[in-house]
C-alpha cells in the first residue's frame, strides 16, 4: 500500500513534463524551417555583436566568445569618428527624402489608380520603365546639372529629386489603391466631396499600411545608400552619411575588427529598432491584402 501511494504523485508530476516536452517537439517539428532560417539570419548579427565586445588580439583569433566584455569599444568608435554627425546627416537625408517622396508619390499614384484619362496606361508604363534605368547611366548629366546650381558637396542633389516622385513607390501605392472599392469614393463624391478631400479623408486612412511600407522602403534605402553620398557628399567629413563614414572607418581600422564590428552595430541598430517597431504595419502593407472594413 505504501509503494502504491508513493508512486501516484510521481506519475502525476511526470505527466505534465512529458506533455510539455511533446508540445515542444511538435512545435519544433512544425516550425523547423522557420527556426533554421531564423538561426541563419541571426547568426551574422550575433557574430558581429560578440566580435564588437572582444579585444584587438582576440578579434583576430578563431574564438567566438569574448574572454572579457569590452564595452569601451563603442566609446572608442565614437571618439575616433564623427559618428554622431554622420547619424544626424543620415537622419536628415532619409527623413526629408521620405517626406518629399510621400508628398509627390501619393497624388501621382492616386491619379493613376482612380482617374480615367486618355494616356493613363502610357503614363503608368513610363513610370514603370524608369525603374529599369540604372542610376549610373544618367549620373554624369545629372551631376553636371547640380554642379551648375552649385549644389554639389552636399546631400541636396539626393533629397530634392524626391519632390518629383519615386517610381517604385508610385507603383506600389498604385497597386494598393486599385484594391480599394470605388463605392467609398463614389459615396463621398455624392456627398459633395472634391477629389482632394476624398484623397485626404477616404483614401489615405485606408492606405496607411501601403504608405507605411513605401515610407520604410524609402527610409531604409536612403539609410543604406552609399553610391549617392559618395558622388555628392564631397571630401568634408562633416557632410558624410553613415554608410560613407563606415566605409572610411573600416579602411582606417582594417586590422581592428572589434572596432569595425562595433561601428557596424551602432550603424545598424537604429534601422533594426525602426523595423521592429513598424513590423506589423510594414508586413501588412507589403502583402497588399486589400481593405479592412
Amino acid at each position: 500500500m505504501t509503494a502504491t501511494v508513493t508512486a501516484r504523485p510521481r506519475t502525476a508530476r511526470t505527466m505534465p513534463t512529458v506533455r510539455r516536452r511533446r508540445r515542444g517537439l511538435m512545435w519544433i517539428a512544425r516550425h523547423a524551417i522557420a527556426v533554421a532560417l531564423a538561426i541563419m539570419f541571426l547568426g551574422p548579427v550575433v557574430f558581429v555583436a560578440l566580435t564588437a565586445l572582444m579585444t584587438d588580439e582576440q578579434a583576430l583569433t578563431s574564438d567566438l566568445w569574448p574572454r572579457t566584455w569590452n564595452w569601451a569599444n563603442f566609446g572608442v568608435v565614437l571618439a575616433r569618428s564623427q559618428l554622431l554627425t554622420w547619424t544626424f546627416n543620415t537622419f536628415v537625408y532619409a527623413g526629408l527624402a521620405t517626406v518629399f517622396m510621400l508628398v509627390s508619390s501619393i497624388p501621382a499614384a492616386y491619379a493613376l489608380a482612380r482617374f480615367r484619362f486618355r494616356g493613363r496606361k502610357l503614363a503608368f508604363l513610363v513610370v514603370i520603365s524608369t525603374m529599369m534605368l540604372p542610376p549610373q547611366v544618367v549620373a554624369v548629366p545629372i551631376y553636371l546639372i547640380w554642379a551648375r546650381f552649385d549644389l554639389t558637396d552636399s546631400l541636396w542633389p539626393l533629397i530634392v529629386p524626391m519632390l518629383f516622385g519615386d517610381a517604385f513607390s508610385i507603383f506600389l501605392l498604385r497597386q494598393f489603391l486599385i484594391t480599394i472599392p470605388r463605392d467609398y469614393t463614389d459615396a463621398a463624391r455624392v456627398d459633395g466631396c472634391s477629389d482632394v478631400r476624398i484623397l485626404f479623408t477616404v483614401i489615405l486612412p485606408m492606405a496607411r499600411p501601403a504608405i507605411a511600407a513605401v515610407a520604410l522602403f524609402s527610409f531604409f534605402y536612403c539609410w543604406n545608400d552609399y553610391y549617392g553620398p559618395l558622388l555628392y557628399a564631397g571630401v568634408d567629413q562633416e557632410g558624410w552619411t553613415l554608410s560613407l563614414g563606415l566605409a572610411t572607418f573600416k579602411a582606417l581600422h582594417s586590422v581592428q575588427w572589434n572596432l569595425t564590428m562595433a561601428a557596424t552595430l551602432l550603424v545598424t541598430a537604429p534601422v533594426i529598432i525602426v523595423f521592429f517597431l513598424a513590423q506589423r504595419v510594414f508586413i501588412e502593407g507589403v502583402t497588399l491584402t486589400g481593405v479592412k472594413g
